[in-house]
């Protein structure tokens, strides 16, 4: 590394790798720095191999689909015939039974039985004229679930499953959570999916029947830009992060890093980064102002302990995972990764990917290995998913910061940063942690090209917009300095609805 490094990208996730790749794209070279020993981030696929066997596993169930059809075209180019579509099979386990996921109104109907369907119209009435007549205040998840769903159905999967998942009551959440997850989800627009189903075609992100998914695991997309940013000149370091960044009249000067366990001291030009935010403000001297630290202590994450498991059977489910929102049952979601490509496990074998949904230092994250597949395994061999005699090995793995908790008071804290961190004139901070946004994979990848294009354009993009489903990418020129570089597979974001997405695989149309 040069100690004058134009652009320096920390996080070697989603959106830093994108970055990379786009910038790369447009004939600029970057440095990406990765603290763990390979780049993904939470997209990054784990490789297992038991003798001759082989197991692949990505940090929990990762699907891509987006409406922005430049990111088709961006992952095709890079993975090629290695880009699948996958048929998606979702179910949920509730009290018992399982429910299909889109929404089979004929099963729910039989599982529940008329009197609770006829409930759960009711509710949704009631709830109709409170909420849409009569005006009542939306103020936390819980309102923008029953507003949208009754209060039945809400009690039934989607008030208990979120508060598994937070570790919170629901009348705690912000209603951003279902504005970013279920946006344009309720009653009925999720019956209009079932009776108007046309395959591909639905526009509702959490209904889509079918997704694309890499040969190798998610992780495959994020190693194969490595390599090709290696081909090109560009640099991807591994075993190395920040120790130190220091500012100056509102720019990033200097950045101090632990480089392979050495010190070294670089002069960036622009810094994109995609670590925690909490944890970014940490790094920066002189330190940020006490009400900016105060705000960063008042953001909250949500991490997780994953069990995979290793199997002596062909199959166990045909679902690609399975949602459990009852309590009593302790883990969130099982994950059969054979189900989204067959190369993520021997022919004849098969595994499991289990979550469990934690606060960092609380019971279960301080379990050994041997305690959560006990915890595990019980509950599996109760639902009649596996025997313990069928499990060949366990592994155990944890994530800090997986997600960022969307309190009541969240979004106060969070402009408080982002009003600090905006104020630097060449620091670019991107993806899920950069950001505190619980957004997917695709919108991460959106946030590194839109970092890009920032760079190469001289100008800030608006970050936020990134995931608010009114994107797409047209044809232009990329402008690089003094230069304008024609490119015509290149495509450019617009902040506008162009609407007409069909679904095909990086057609851009």
């Amino acid at each position: 590394m040069k100690k004058d490094e134009e652009i320096l990208i920390i996080g070697g996730g989603p959106a830093g790798m994108a970055c990379s790749m786009e910038l790369l794209k447009a004939g600029k070279k970057s440095t990406t720095i990765e603290k763990e020993d390979c780049v993904g981030g939470l997209a990054k696929t784990f490789v297992f191999k038991e003798g001759k066997n082989v197991f692949r596993t990505d940090i929990g169930p990762h699907r891509f689909f987006s409406k922005n059809p430049y990111l088709y075209s961006f992952i095709e180019e890079l993975l090629h015939e290695k880009w699948l579509e996958v048929p998606r099979l979702t179910r949920q386990y509730i009290d018992g039974k399982f429910y299909d996921y889109p929404i089979n109104a004929s099963q729910a109907f039989k599982n529940l039985g008329i009197l609770k369907s006829m409930n759960i119209g009711l509710d949704y009435i009631f709830a109709f004229i409170d909420y849409k007549i009569l005006g009542k205040k939306i103020v936390s998840f819980e309102d923008y679930v029953i507003a949208n769903f009754g209060r039945s159905l809400s009690e039934m999967n989607m008030i208990n499953y979120t508060e598994k998942i937070w570790g919170m009551p629901c009348k705690y959440i912000h209603p951003d959570w279902a504005k970013q997850r279920i946006k344009g989800l309720n009653l009925i627009s999720a019956t209009k999916s079932v009776i108007f189903k046309k395959k591909g075609k639905n526009n509702i992100k959490t209904l889509v029947d079918q997704f694309y998914y890499p040969q190798y695991g998610t992780g495959l997309i994020y190693d194969t830009i490595a390599k090709k940013l290696g081909e090109g000149g560009s640099k991807v370091i591994t075993k190395s992060f920040p120790k130190k960044i220091k500012h100056k009249n509102s720019k990033i000067v200097e950045v101090e890093l632990n480089f392979k366990g050495k010190k070294k001291t670089i002069n960036p030009k622009f810094l994109v980064e995609s670590v925690p935010i909490t944890e970014f403000l940490g790094f920066l001297f002189p330190k940020p102002p006490k009400i900016v630290l105060q705000a960063a202590k008042n953001l909250k994450w949500r991490s997780q302990v994953y069990l995979f498991l290793t199997i002596d059977k062909q199959s166990v489910m045909k679902d690609n995972w399975v949602y459990f929102p009852d309590k009593h049952i302790p883990f969130g979601r099982i994950a059969e990764m054979k189900n989204f490509s067959k190369d993520m496990a021997p022919q004849d074998k098969t595994s499991l990917f289990v979550e469990y949904f934690v606060f960092e230092n609380d019971k279960t994250w301080n379990m050994s290995k041997e305690e959560v597949f006990e915890m595990t395994i019980k509950e599996l061999e109760k639902l009649g998913f596996v025997k313990r005699t069928e499990v060949r090995k366990y592994y155990l793995i944890k994530r800090k910061n997986v997600y960022p908790v969307y309190d009541l008071k969240y979004q106060g804290y969070l402009e408080t940063i982002k009003s600090y961190l905006d104020s630097f004139e060449n620091l670019f901070y991107v993806g899920r942690p950069g950001r505190f946004k619980y957004n997917n994979q695709d919108h991460s990848l959106e946030m590194g090209i839109l970092a890009a294009r920032s760079i190469l354009e001289g100008k800030k993009y608006d970050f936020e917009k990134s995931g608010s489903e009114a994107e797409y990418f047209e044809k232009g020129q990329i402008k690089v300095g003094e230069d304008s570089v024609e490119k015509k597979a290149y495509n450019w974001m617009v902040l506008e609805d162009r609407g007409d997405y069909n679904g095909s695989r990086g057609s851009g149309k």
